[in-house]
């Protein structure tokens, strides 16, 4: 049973963020990270994001309220009995997925992603890629300003926007989805087990430069990357009953 009374509240850097730290130390007091059974995170979903990789090494609950825009990650702010809420809160875990990205220079860049790892062109002219799955090549060429692999998490963030699919977060599935893609003429993507590694090597890098970006981290000039689910990180998110991320993904369906 967690300790409602062990919280380390932290906050985005905007105003209103900001205010509403100062609001609920007042009322709940602050416990040190390192000490707190619980982590509060006040702001959006990218500061939800930035909380979750900088806190991972803790394996401590955190539970988002938002004080941004969408929330998806996030439960509504309000600032009366925190404790009751954070008592009845219902955990939701999540692995996210790690990018292994070469460099034309031949350097590696690594990074986790909780949503997605996208690659993007970085030029004026379309990206070429080609896609292996577990090894196997699936897909010769593919011309798109991107693709990315996303997680059931993430499938409403960008994903959802290329028009991918929403995953509920039990579906033990991961989305590969195309960003506007001229050959295959409107090539969707597909749905990949979990438990699929996935390559992509870009054609012609020099005339048509492609950048590979996980969750904000970003490996310009890439000439091939890995993207796999990390089953040994694990992310624990808090959520009030009847709003956590299945109940928001089937929501998110009707809307």
């Amino acid at each position: 049973m967690l300790d409602v009374n062990k919280i380390s509240f932290l906050a985005s850097e905007t105003d209103v963020a900001s205010e509403a730290r100062a609001a609920m130390i007042s009322a709940y007091g602050d416990t040190p990270l390192k000490e707190a059974e619980i982590i509060v995170a006040l702001g959006g979903d990218g500061f939800m994001l930035q909380t979750l990789h900088g806190t991972q090494h803790l394996d401590t609950p955190v539970y988002g309220m938002n004080c941004g825009t969408v929330g998806f990650l996030m439960n509504e702010y309000h600032e009366p009995n925190l404790r009751s809420r954070l008592s009845e809160a219902l955990e939701e875990v999540i692995n996210p997925l790690r990018m292994k990205a070469i460099r034309e220079d031949g350097s590696v860049h690594e990074a986790l992603a909780i949503n997605e790892v996208s690659l993007l062109r970085a030029g004026s002219q379309a990206a070429k890629l080609r896609i292996f799955v577990d090894g196997r090549e699936r897909l010769d060429e593919l011309v798109c300003d991107g693709a990315l692999v996303s997680t059931p998490a993430g499938s409403t963030a960008y994903n959802y926007s290329a028009h991918g699919p929403i995953l509920p977060i039990g579906s033990e599935v991961l989305a590969l989805t195309a960003m506007s893609a001229f050959r295959p003429r409107r090539w969707q993507g597909a749905l990949l087990p979990k438990t699929a590694k996935v390559r992509f090597d870009v054609l012609e890098p020099k005339k048509r430069p492609v950048m590979a970006d996980a969750d904000g981290r970003t490996a310009g000039n890439v000439v091939s990357v890995e993207i796999t689910s990390d089953p040994s990180v694990m992310h624990r998110i808090l959520f009030d009953p009847g709003h956590g991320l299945e109940e928001r993904l089937i929501r998110e369906q009707f809307a």
